[in-house]
C-alpha cells in the first residue's frame, strides 16, 4: 500500500493518538506515526506540540525513519529552539556513525536548523567531517560550510573553514571539488571579496576535474576558469583545450558556462590583433560564426573578422557576411551588412567586390537590409568620391521603402552630393519635403544641405522652387535652433554671395576611415601587458571605472563606420573622445612595511561634508578644505582616477602622483558609502624604485560624515630606505588606514610627470655632450599624437617641467626636431634627454631617449604621449 494513506487522516483526537504512537516500543508502529506527523505538516497542519515525542526518535539505527525525523526538525526547529538542542547529542553522535549515509544526513541537517545555539555545536563535527575519508560526506560537509557563513561568518573564517574548502579544490573526487568551488563562489559573491585565492597549482588540479564531475560541477569550475587571470600562454592553451569539447554539451547551462570563457578570449584577441594582425591573418575561418552561438559572441567574432579581412580573404569573408545579412536575427543582420561597408572603407581593392554584395542585398528587397545597405553605400562614397556613382540609380529605386532615420538621411546624402549626375534630383529632394515638418532633425538638415547643393549645382525654376519652400519652412515653421540657424546662414550666403556659399557647402570633404573600434596605441599598449585580467575584457585600463564611452551626439549629426561625426554640411570631421573612466579594484594584501604604521596619532581637524557618495561627477566633495567654504566652479578639483571600491566595507578612494607647491604631492580622495563616519586617515608606501614616501603618515582628511567625501593633497618625500634598487618599476602600493575600517591596500601607477624637477633644465653645451657620452637611444613611434601649433606643443612640455632646449628642421625632410631635458626627482632619479621629430599637422612623432637610466624611456614616451594628448580646438575644425 501506498503512503498516501497517511494524507487522509482526519479523526478527532489525532494529536493525542500519534503521541501515543511515538512512545510506542514497536519500532514499525513508531515509524507509522512519524509518517503521519510529516503527512500532516506537509498538508499544513501544525504539528508542533509533538516536538519532544519526535525527538526522541532519532536514537534508531533505521535510516529511513532517521530522515524523517531529520525533516521534522529542520521544519520546525526555529519555532522550539531551546527543544531543538535535545537533539544536539543525536546530531553530534550519528556525525561519528560507521554508516557515511548518517554521517552526511547529520552534518547536512545541523546546516539546515538555523538556529544560533546550534551553530556553535556543528562546528566540531563540520571540521571532522570535512575531512572524512568518504567522498559523500566531504562534498556534503562543503555545502554546509556556505548554510554556515550566511549564519555566522566570523565563525567561519576564525575556525578555519575557508582554508578547509580552498584545500578541497586539489581533492582526489571531482564531485568533492565542485562542491567546494561552489560553495567559495557563493561566498565570494555574498562577501564581495576574493574567497578562491586561484593559482597555477590550483588551476592544474580543477581542469582534471572538468571531464569527471557532473553537469552541476562542470558549471561552476568553467565561472572559475572564465574569471581566472592566465600567467602564460600554456596556461591558456590548457583551459582552452578543456573548455571547448564543452561547446557541444547537451546541456545548455555548460555550454553557456564555456562560452564566457571563450568570450573573453575573443576580446583578448580582439587586442592581440590590433597590435599584430600577421598572428591570424590566415585563421579567419576560426572566428565564423556558429548559428547557436550568443549574440555578443557573434558580434565580437564580427570585429574580429573586420580586423583579419585581407585582399587574400576578402571573398570567403564577404560570402560568410552575406549569409549573416540574411539570418532572422534584424539586429545582427544590420551588423553583418555594416561589417560589409566597413571591409569596403578599409581594403580599397576589395571595395568593388563590397559593393557587389551590397547590390545583391538591396535585390533582396527586405526594407531593414535595403535601408541598412543605403546606409553604408554612403560611407563608401565618401571613402571613394567619384568612383563608384554608376550604383546610384539602383539605390534611388529604392526610395519608397526608407522609413529609417538614418536610411533617409543617407539617401538625401547621396542625391545632394551627386545631384548634378541624377537627372531627376530635384524631383527626388521635393518628394521628401511632403513631410519635412514630421521628420527628424537628423533628415531635416540633411535635406536643407542637400537641397543648397541642388541650387547651387543646378540652379533651375524646379531648383529654386524647392530651396525657398525648404528655407521657408526651416526658418519659421521649426522649433529646431540648429535647423533654423543653419537655414538662416545658407540663406544669408545664398542671398549675399553665391561664390562663397560654394566654396562652404560644396568644398572638398575629408576622407573618412574606419577606427571606430581601434584603440589608441598607447591604450593598446598597456592593455596588451594586462592581457588576461579584467581591464583586457573591458578594453579599459586597470584603475579605472568600467564606463560606457559616451559620444555626444548633437542634432542632424550623422556617424560614419569610424565613429566620426560627420556634419550634414559636410564642414569637417571630429573623432569623439570617450570619457574618462575608472575602475574600482580592490588590491590584494601587500607586503613589507606598508602595516607599519603607527597608532594613536590624532586625527586631522574635521572636514565640511562634501556631495553625496553616488555624485560620481564631484569624488571630492566640491568643496576647500582649508577654509570650509564652497569652491568656486572653476576651481573645483578635477576628479581622480578610482583605485580602489570596497561596498563591503562603503570606502571608495581616488587618487593620482602630481606636483604640488613646487614638490611631489598625493593628491587622495575619500568617498564614505558607508553607515559611520570615517576618520584617523593614516597613509604608507611600500618600497618602490623611485624611494617615494610620504612626509607625514597623517592625512588630513578630517571626519568624512556617510554620504560624504573629502580630498587632500599629501606631499611625499625620497627616502633611500624606501628605494627598490633595479629597473625602474611604475607600481606604486600604498595602504591607507582608518580607525573604523582598519588598513585598506591600493595599487597606482607612478606618473614620470609628477617625478619632474622645476629646475630640470641644462644648457645646450650639456645636453649635447651628455647625449654623446651615453648609449645608443631608446625610439619609440608614438602614434595618435597630432601637433598643430609647435608653440603650443613647447608650453604643454614646459607644464609638465619637459624643458625645450632647441628646436630646428631636420634637414632634407618636412620633420621639426625638439629637444627637451628633465629632470627626475629622487634617489631613483636622474637626467633625462628626449629628441621629438614631427611634422606639424600630422600624427605621429619619433622620440628618442637617452639617460644614465635607460630603463627610464618608457614612462617617459608614456609622458610626452600623456601631455601632448591633451584635446585642443584647432582652427581648422578638426578636435585633435
Amino acid at each position: 500500500m501506498s503512503d498516501g494513506k497517511y494524507f487522509s487522516t482526519t479523526k478527532k483526537g489525532e494529536i493525542h493518538e500519534l503521541k501515543e504512537e511515538l512512545r510506542s516500543l514497536d519500532r514499525i508502529r513508531k515509524k507509522e506515526s512519524v509518517k503521519k506527523v510529516i503527512a500532516a505538516m506537509t498538508v499544513g497542519k501544525d504539528v508542533s506540540m509533538l516536538f519532544p515525542d519526535v525527538v526522541n526518535c532519532m536514537q534508531t539505527e533505521d535510516l529511513e525513519l532517521k530522515k524523517l525525523v531529520y525533516l521534522y526538525l529542520i521544519n520546525y526547529a526555529k519555532t522550539q529552539p531551546d527543544l531543538a538542542i535535545m537533539a544536539v547529542n543525536t546530531f553530534v553522535k550519528d556525525s561519528q556513525d560507521p554508516n557515511p549515509l548518517i554521517r552526511a544526513l547529520a552534518v547536512r541537517t545541523m546546516g539546515c536548523i538555523r538556529v544560533d545555539k546550534i551553530t556553535e555545536y556543528l562546528c566540531d563535527p563540520l571540521g571532522r567531517c570535512l575531512k572524512d575519508d568518504d567522498p559523500y560526506v566531504r562534498k556534503t560537509a562543503a555545502v554546509c560550510v556556505a548554510k554556515l557563513y550566511d549564519i555566522n561568518p566570523e565563525l567561519v573564517e576564525d575556525r578555519g573553514f575557508l582554508e578547509m574548502l580552498r584545500d578541497m579544490l586539489a581533492d582526489a573526487n571531482p564531485m568533492v571539488v565542485a562542491n567546494a568551488l561552489a560553495c567559495l563562489q557563493e561566498l565570494q559573491e555574498l562577501s564581495g571579496r576574493d574567497m578562491l585565492h586561484l593559482t597555477s597549482q590550483t588551476l592544474y588540479k580543477l581542469l582534471p576535474s572538468l571531464n569527471e564531475c557532473t553537469e552541476w560541477g562542470q558549471v561552476f569550475i568553467l565561472d572559475a576558469l572564465a574569471a581566472y587571470p592566465c600567467q602564460t600562454t600554456k596556461e591558456a592553451e590548457n583551459i582552452a583545450e578543456r573548455v571547448m569539447p564543452r561547446l557541444q554539451h547537451v546541456n545548455s547551462a555548460v555550454v553557456l558556462s564555456a562560452i564566457k570563457v571563450q568570450y573573453v578570449a575573443l576580446r583578448n584577441i580582439n587586442l592581440i590583433i590590433q597590435k599584430r594582425p600577421s598572428i591570424l591573418a590566415n585563421e579567419v575561418k576560426v572566428f565564423f560564426c556558429k548559428y547557436n552561438d550568443p549574440i555578443y559572441v557573434k558580434l565580437e567574432k564580427l570585429e574580429i573578422m573586420i580586423k583579419l579581412a585581407s585582399e587574400k580573404n576578402i571573398d570567403q569573408v564577404l560570402l560568410e557576411f552575406k549569409e549573416y545579412a540574411q539570418e532572422v536575427d534584424v539586429d545582427f543582420v544590420r551588423k553583418a551588412v555594416r561589417a560589409i561597408g566597413r571591409c569596403a572603407v578599409i581594403l580599397e581593392r576589395a571595395a568593388e567586390k563590397c559593393i557587389n554584395v551590397l547590390l545583391e542585398l538591396i535585390q533582396t528587397k527586405v526594407n531593414y537590409v535595403v535601408q541598412e545597405a543605403i546606409i553604408v553605400i554612403k560611407d563608401i562614397f565618401r571613402r571613394y568620391p567619384n568612383q563608384y556613382e554608376s550604383i546610384i540609380a539602383t539605390l534611388c529605386e529604392n526610395l519608397e521603402s526608407l522609413d529609417e532615420p538614418e536610411a533617409k538621411a543617407s539617401m538625401i546624402w547621396i542625391i545632394g552630393e551627386y545631384a548634378e549626375r541624377i537627372d531627376n534630383a530635384d524631383e527626388l529632394l521635393e518628394s521628401f519635403l511632403e513631410t519635412f515638418p514630421e521628420e527628424t532633425s537628423i533628415v531635416q538638415l540633411q535635406l536643407l544641405t542637400a537641397t543648397v547643393k541642388l541650387f547651387l549645382k543646378r540652379p533651375n525654376e524646379l531648383a529654386q522652387r524647392v530651396i525657398s519652400l525648404v528655407l521657408s519652412c526651416a526658418t519659421t515653421e521649426t522649433d529646431n535652433p540648429d535647423l533654423r540657424d543653419r537655414a538662416y546662414i545658407y540663406w544669408r550666403l545664398l542671398s549675399t554671395d553665391p561664390e562663397a556659399a560654394k566654396d562652404v557647402v560644396l568644398c572638398e570633404k575629408p576622407v573618412i576611415t574606419d577606427d571606430s573600434s581601434n584603440l589608441d596605441p598607447l591604450l593598446l599598449h598597456k592593455l596588451l601587458g594586462q592581457i588576461s585580467t579584467l581591464a583586457s575584457v573591458y578594453h579599459k585600463l586597470c584603475g579605472y571605472t568600467f564606463e560606457e564611452d559616451s559620444q555626444p551626439q548633437g542634432p542632424g549629426l550623422e556617424h560614419s563606420p569610424s565613429g566620426h561625426a560627420i556634419s550634414p554640411s559636410d564642414g569637417g570631421v571630429s573623432a569623439a573622445a570617450p570619457t574618462a573612466s575608472t575602475t574600482a579594484a580592490a588590491s590584494p594584501a601587500m607586503m613589507g612595511d606598508l602595516l607599519d604604521m603607527s597608532d594613536g596619532i590624532p586625527p586631522a581637524g574635521t572636514a565640511p561634508p562634501g556631495k553625496q557618495a553616488g555624485d560620481v561627477d564631484d569624488l571630492l566633495g566640491g568643496l576647500d578644505i582649508a577654509s570650509g567654504a564652497p569652491a568656486a566652479p572653476a576651481s573645483a578639483p578635477p576628479p581622480l582616477p578610482i583605485l580602489m571600491q570596497d561596498p563591503s566595507r562603503g570606502v571608495t578612494i581616488g587618487g593620482q602622483l602630481e606636483r604640488h607647491a613646487g614638490g611631489l604631492a598625493y593628491h587622495i580622495s575619500i568617498v564614505n558609502s558607508g553607515a559611520v563616519p570615517l576618520s584617523g586617515f593614516m597613509i604608507q608606501t611600500n618600497k618602490n624604485s623611485f624611494g617615494i614616501a610620504p612626509a607625514n603618515q597623517v592625512l588630513d582628511l578630517g571626519v568624512v560624515p556617510p554620504g560624504g567625501s573629502s580630498h587632500t593633497h599629501c606631499p611625499l618625500t625620497y627616502d633611500a630606505a624606501k628605494l627598490v634598487p633595479g629597473p625602474a618599476n611604475a607600481e606604486l602600493q600604498v595602504a591607507i588606514k582608518t580607525d573604523q575600517v582598519g588598513v585598506l591596500f591600493i595599487k597606482d601607477v607612478v606618473r614620470l610627470e609628477g617625478l619632474l624637477e622645476e629646475s630640470g633644465a641644462i644648457d645646450g653645451a650639456s645636453f649635447l655632450a651628455a647625449w654623446k657620452a651615453l648609449p645608443a637611444e631608446k625610439q619609440q613611434r608614438l602614434t595618435g599624437l597630432l601637433v598643430q601649433d609647435l608653440e603650443w606643443a613647447k608650453a604643454k612640455l614646459h607644464t609638465a617641467n619637459l624643458f625645450v632646449l632647441a628646436h630646428r628642421p631636420v634637414p632634407s625632410t618636412p620633420q621639426q626636431a625638439l629637444y627637451l631635458t628633465g629632470r627626475v626627482a629622487g634617489p631613483g632619479g636622474a637626467q633625462i634627454m628626449l629628441e621629438l621629430r614631427l611634422v606639424p599637422g600630422q600624427p605621429g612623432i619619433d622620440a628618442s631617449f637617452k639617460s644614465e637610466k635607460a630603463d627610464l624611456a618608457q614612462m617617459a614616451f608614456a609622458a610626452v604621449q600623456a601631455v601632448l594628448s591633451v584635446q585642443e580646438i584647432c582652427d581648422v575644425g578638426v578636435t585633435v
